[in-house]
């Protein structure tokens, strides 16, 4: 089973696909679009592309555990990516990603400047690998 991880943003949203065994984060990207329309058409084609069965989505909430005030549009946009993939994101919790992703960016010696190219691939990643985490302790 392939997941997919959408870190959905302003001007870049990042993609994380699971492998197929839907245990390990493999494929990542980033689409550069501030448009609704045209990043939901992308994540349907890398559906397609990538044989994706699962859709989770990172879903804003303050530090609280209540939503912040950009949850409706992301859930208006999840509607939208169901419409156009056919797959209803699951909206999973994604405090700390970017901060977290931007640690890890760091550490692993880049320099800020750069990591606008990667950071929201990496926060995809984290979101994938945390809910692939989720799943399996499920069973």
């Amino acid at each position: 089973m392939r997941i997919m991880a959408i870190d959905y943003g302003d001007a870049r949203t990042g993609v994380a696909i699971s492998d197929p065994t839907g245990l390990l984060a493999g494929y990542t990207t980033v689409i550069h679009s501030r448009k609704a329309d045209i990043v939901a058409q992308e994540l349907a084609r890398l559906v397609k592309d990538h044989q994706v069965d699962e859709l989770v989505m990172g879903f804003p909430r303050n530090m609280d555990g209540t939503e912040g005030p950009r949850a409706e549009l992301y859930k208006a946009f999840a509607a939208q990516v169901e419409e156009v993939c056919g797959l209803k994101p699951v909206l999973w919790d994604e405090r700390r990603t970017t901060v977290e992703a931007h640690n890890i960016l760091h550490a692993s010696g880049k320099k800020m400047k750069n990591h606008k190219k990667t950071v929201d691939a990496v926060a995809a990643t984290l979101i994938l690998e945390g809910y692939l985490t989720f799943k399996r302790a499920r069973g």
